[in-house]
């Protein structure tokens, strides 16, 4: 992670001029590239890192194109020659989602998702002409090819994990089907790609712009519609979706000067609404069961219900009987039970009592007189406390978590660790136990064993909704060392 900070800081001195005042880390997201908010005179950056070069160029060559028709994306100022760094626009930290999630489905919320969808139409129609789509990441086009592509990312990564029968070529053959149908859609224009409530970042000013589009290619607008109105996480309510459907289609038709007919908007719209569910469901797939990030997994019933309520209410407007079959199969209440987690109530008595320590003192005491929990050993991980600049730093600092994050074994660690809790923690809610011990050591209570309690109790407490008791027995001793009153001279 230094040697990406010390890059990211030498392009931005080369362009500023001055060195920045501060680098923040940003959160990782789903993907593999790196995020960092630059300080300096003049206000803030967003410096980015990207390991895959034809991703970056693809969104530099669509931001600056953009940017020329003053569409709602960010400036880019400046650009490693490497091209694996770049500095954009600061568009702040608030996105769309963020409103949803604090204030709930208010006129205000749905007033920045018409807005967006007003922008989107502009950037879709306006954004698409005399763009070179040899720039992009993948296909040029969202045609047949690319929709069997995601087709066949959901049948891989979900509907085959769940290892139930189907013929096989017969679904291939309705994949086929439904790729012929959609490809000949009415409209095609930039397609986003990924455009979600995530993507999309309200200012102070409350104007909406737009962040993470490096996948776009031409394709049907309806698509990156269906994105947005049907997010798993955003969980729109009916009348929002019908009625920001209903808002998109008169700007689309505005901003395009043709007379839309509103049943073949409609009928296509809910093809790409299918196909949208399907990509979300084999990433979820593809993130949680294979690379076991547990809150892809926990995403996973939230993107079935989506699939079930689509079903119960829309249809596509094509017969494609063993694609339905298999459709029926992933939406039971078996299938989404399975993927469920069991979730602890107000009634629930476990309380998970979660510890880090020194194996140079006492391995913490199971006080409740249950006995038993877990230890683990995390001297295995590589010492961040061996490096000259964290040494004094903790789990809890940014440098130290970067570099377990990065440099280490730590994640699957974590991931192994947290598959064995997760079946005791489940069986102890439906049980009715009252108390679990999870303790984490390390050489001194410091680094590893730090991070891994707190990565424990994030996990339980957003998995299973439990209550757990957070220590950390070297660093609270000195914290209390610490304030104690100082000492005087005399007897």
């Amino acid at each position: 992670m230094q040697h990406l900070v010390e890059s990211i800081s030498s392009l931005y001195k080369q362009w500023k001029g001055t060195e920045a005042t501060a680098i923040d880390v940003l959160p990782q997201s789903g993907s593999e590239r790196r995020y960092f908010r630059l300080n300096g005179k003049g206000g803030t950056v967003i410096g980015t890192y990207g390991a895959n070069i034809k991703e970056n160029e693809a969104f530099i060559y669509f931001s600056n194109q953009f940017r020329k028709k003053k569409l709602a994306v960010p400036e880019i100022y400046a650009v490693s020659d490497d091209r694996m760094f770049y500095l954009q626009e600061d568009f702040g930290s608030i996105s769309l989602l963020n409103h949803l999630e604090s204030k709930g489905f208010t006129d205000e919320v749905y007033g920045f998702f018409k807005k967006s969808l007003e922008a989107l139409a502009t950037l879709q129609v306006k954004g698409d002409s005399g763009l070179d789509y040899s720039n992009c990441l993948t296909n040029q086009e969202f045609g047949k090819q690319a929709i069997m592509a995601d087709l066949l990312y959901f049948k891989y990564y979900f509907l085959d994990a769940l290892r139930k029968p189907y013929d096989k070529q017969k679904l291939i053959d309705d994949f086929e089907a439904l790729s012929n149908y959609l490809t000949h859609t009415e409209y095609k224009y930039f397609m986003f790609r990924d455009f979600q409530s995530r993507n999309i970042m309200v200012k102070e000013n409350n104007s909406v712009h737009f962040i993470d589009y490096q996948g776009g290619m031409k394709g049907a607008p309806q698509y990156d519609v269906a994105s947005m109105l049907w997010q798993a996480r955003a969980n729109l309510p009916d009348k929002w979706k019908n009625g920001l459907l209903e808002d998109y289609i008169h700007s689309f038709s505005a901003i395009t000067g043709q007379s839309i007919d509103k049943n073949i908007f409609r009928s296509q719209y809910n093809g790409y609404v299918l196909i949208r569910l399907l990509q979300v469901l084999g990433a979820y797939g593809f993130r949680g069961l294979f690379e076991r990030k547990a809150q892809f997994l926990t995403s996973i019933p939230l993107a079935l219900r989506n699939l079930k309520e689509f079903f119960e209410n829309q249809s596509v407007g094509i017969s494609v009987p063993e694609f339905r079959k298999v459709l029926d199969m992933c939406v039971t209440d078996e299938i989404i039970q399975q993927f469920t987690p069991t979730q602890a109530t107000d009634s629930t008595p476990l309380v998970v009592r979660i510890s880090s320590f020194s194996y140079r003192g006492e391995t913490p005491r199971d006080e409740s007189g249950n006995g038993g929990g877990f230890v683990f050993d995390c001297r295995g991980i590589l010492n961040p406390g061996r490096i000259e600049s964290m040494k004094t730093q903790t789990g809890r600092d940014k440098e130290v978590k970067d570099f377990l994050e990065q440099q280490t074994r730590m994640p699957a660690f974590l991931n192994s660790v947290m598959d064995i809790v997760d079946i005791t923690v489940e069986e102890y809610i439906k049980r009715g136990f009252e108390s679990l011990m999870i303790s984490f050591g390390c050489t001194g209570g410091q680094h590893r064993s730090v991070y891994a309690a707190d990565a424990m109790a994030r996990h339980l407490k957003n998995k299973f909704k439990v209550t757990v008791e957070l220590k950390h027995l070297v660093q609270d001793e000195k914290k209390w060392i610490n304030t104690l009153p100082p000492t005087t001279g005399g007897k």
